[in-house]
């Protein structure tokens, strides 16, 4: 038995009935599409090498005690890997529908907390997958791990039937999950206690301090401009769900031009789509900000293959009052350059750790009444995970394409999510489906922030010094050709006209 992390045990908390806590992606493949049998048969394969996909979480009685993992004895693959299609023409829109209903419905807390649809009907003879992965499981970076098992770097890779003679663990009887429960509520702050030397030692490193009060002034700060009140509120069960996209050449291109971190320019983008849409709603005012949590991955590379969530976050104002595109991205290189600088997100790793002192039970009540207190200070949540570069494939077929969804809480009614695959920049944009029927907007101005940095980064390209000096040089390259060529034409019709007798003419006579 393997208690969640106390981090988990919070996403776990969160979930209810107009929260569902999956994180999830929808891929698109090349065709033919493979049978559902094909699909459950490499699921079968796979799943030794992932056993957190055949367990289930118990909860203790009163919360005391962290949840924990145990063996799923009712375990069903074919509960989990489910079949439909795309209604006609199976575009864009009728898969983007599918997925956002699909993402709205909570996953069954009471059985392993994972679904993988297979779709059907997609033009162009594609099809695709729509997973979904409760937060309390996996962290988007981790969650590649998982991926790395069902996708191949190779399209002749082959998958033979591996033998499994797994069986579930008895499950832990209701008597000692109380007596380990109270363990766990005694033992693991006691085994936080026993970091305190090494998160002192952290907190209080003169380096960190000094950073650290050096940004104390600008987080006041941050934490003082208007916010739209329309981007927080009430949230139903229900989502939307929309996907835009850009190229890592044309994000580096804006970097190259006018500098900051390919980070700092999908921001940027994110803060234009946020503009977008609260100047629809006649919303925009100058000077106004969004306020985004941002997660940060501290996973480290010993910590690959480990299923748990190691992530941080920092809290990102959007400048979307400011009307020119290059200051916008300017105001946000220098506050992630200051964020960076502090090392905010060292310090709430630190706290998050140190939420291991509160007893389970506190940490299930604070999870959801942290989340149910209307949040006046972060008005959405933007994540960035970078994925692999190359090409990945599943039972043969060439992944084209793959859009993240993250999931909505507490009363943020928008998320934005990215995922970077081959050249792709993929943004997946949630919304609840009542409170924001304009998501599209939102997804169109991501797309139309990167347009418009392209053109200022034309702009700003510095042209040749030379320039002048080049283009003389060439004219004259090409009259000098041209002279040539014509002297050349000349002495090729003189030496045709002296060998060639004129017509009539006698030949040459015969000595």
């Amino acid at each position: 038995m393997e208690r969640m992390s106390t981090l988990d045990a919070g996403f776990y908390f969160l979930e209810n009935e107009n929260t569902p806590m999956h994180v999830g992606s929808v891929s698109v493949f090349e065709g033919p599409a493979p049978s559902y049998g094909d699909v459950v048969r490499l699921l079968v394969s796979k799943l030794p090498k992932v056993p957190r996909y055949r367990q289930r979480v118990r909860a203790v009685p009163l919360h005391i005690g962290r949840p924990a993992w145990v063996d799923d004895e009712h375990f069903e693959i074919l509960y989990h890997v489910r079949h439909t299609a795309v209604p006609r023409p199976g575009g864009a829109e009728q898969l983007r529908n599918l997925a956002g209903r699909v993402f709205a419905q909570r996953l069954d807390m009471d059985k392993p907390l994972w679904e993988l649809w297979f779709v059907e009907g997609l033009d162009d003879d594609r099809w695709a997958v729509i997973s979904k992965v409760h937060h309390c499981m996996i962290d988007g970076v981790a969650g590649w791990d998982l991926a790395a098992l069902l996708l191949d770097t190779s399209p002749d890779a082959e998958h033979p039937p591996t033998p499994d003679g797994w069986s579930p663990r008895p499950a832990p009887s209701t008597p000692r999950l109380w007596l380990e429960g109270l363990r766990d509520a005694f033992g693991a702050p006691l085994q936080q206690l026993g970091r305190v030397p090494e998160l002192a030692r952290s907190a209080l490193n003169p380096g960190r301090l000094l950073a650290f009060s050096r940004g104390l002034p600008g987080t006041a700060r941050s934490l003082g401009g208007a916010t739209a009140r329309s981007l927080n509120g009430s949230r139903g069960p229900h989502r939307r769900w929309e996907w835009t996209q850009a190229s890592l050449d044309e994000v580096k291109q804006i970097r190259t031009a006018l500098g900051g971190t390919v980070n700092d320019v999908v921001l940027a983008a994110v803060t234009r789509g946020f503009r977008d849409l609260l100047a629809s709603r006649g919303e925009l005012a100058e000077g106004q900000l969004v306020r985004s949590l941002v997660p940060v991955s501290v996973r480290g590379k010993q910590e690959q293959g480990v299923l748990n969530n190691r992530v941080s976050a920092l809290l990102v104002n959007l400048p979307v009052g400011e009307s020119d595109p290059q200051r916008r991205l300017a105001r946000l290189r220098e506050q992630m350059d200051n964020l960076k600088e502090t090392r905010q997100a060292v310090g709430a790793q630190a706290l998050s750790e140190l939420a291991g002192f509160a007893a389970p039970t506190l940490l299930a009540l604070g999870s959801r009444v942290a989340y149910r207190v209307p949040q006046p200070v972060t008005q959405t949540v933007t994540t960035n995970v970078p994925g692999p570069r190359f090409p990945l494939f599943m039972l043969g077929r060439r992944m084209t394409e793959i859009r993240p969804y993250i999931p909505i809480a507490a009363n943020i009614r928008t998320a934005v999510g990215i995922l970077s695959y081959l050249d792709q920049l993929n943004f997946g944009v949630t919304g609840d489906f009542d409170a924001v029927p304009d998501v599209g907007v939102l997804a169109g101005g991501i797309r139309a922030g990167v347009d418009e940095l392209l053109v200022v980064a034309g702009k700003s390209a510095p042209a040749p010094a030379n320039a002048a000096v080049v283009k003389d040089a060439v004219v004259k390259d090409a009259v000098t050709k041209k002279a040539v060529a014509k002297k050349v034409v000349a002495k090729k019709a003189a030496r045709k006209t002296a060998v060639t007798p004129p017509a009539g003419s006698p030949g040459p006579r015969e000595s």
